[in-house]
């Protein structure tokens, strides 16, 4: 019934005035569209739909992936904007190599927004 249908990540944040400095200076995404409820992000052909929220930040698990072709580099470019990894080390099966995690030919990396989102950058989806 939906698989025909594209998806798009939803995040609740407590300030949409932070969030969208992190969004769009830090990640670099550009706001394509907003709306009362909240700012869309575009992020290749898809995004993530940013909305204020009391529930922000409460999600303890990855909340929006992105594909990119060289984690390692994407985390130092990231660092270099003052960005935070997060190093899962009771993951079964994962070898750290400093904020990478590698399991395989997957190589990972977790960082969280301003509100606590937790944030993924891979090397391969689906």
């Amino acid at each position: 019934m939906l698989s025909d249908n594209n998806v798009c990540a939803c995040l609740a944040v407590k300030d949409m005035a932070v969030a969208t400095k992190f969004y769009k200076e830090t990640l670099g995404l550009e706001s394509s569209k907003e709306t009362s409820g909240g700012t869309f992000f575009k992020s290749g052909n898809y995004g993530i739909f940013v909305y204020q929220s009391g529930f922000a930040g409460t999600n303890q698990a990855t909340a929006a992936a992105w594909q990119v072709a060289d984690v390692a580099a994407a985390i130092d470019s990231l660092k270099a904007k003052g960005v935070t990894f997060e190093q899962y080390d009771s993951m079964p099966g994962v070898t750290l190599e400093g904020y990478l995690h590698v399991m395989g030919e997957l190589k990972a990396a977790w960082f969280k927004d301003p509100d606590g989102n937790i944030l993924n950058i891979v090397n391969q989806v689906g």
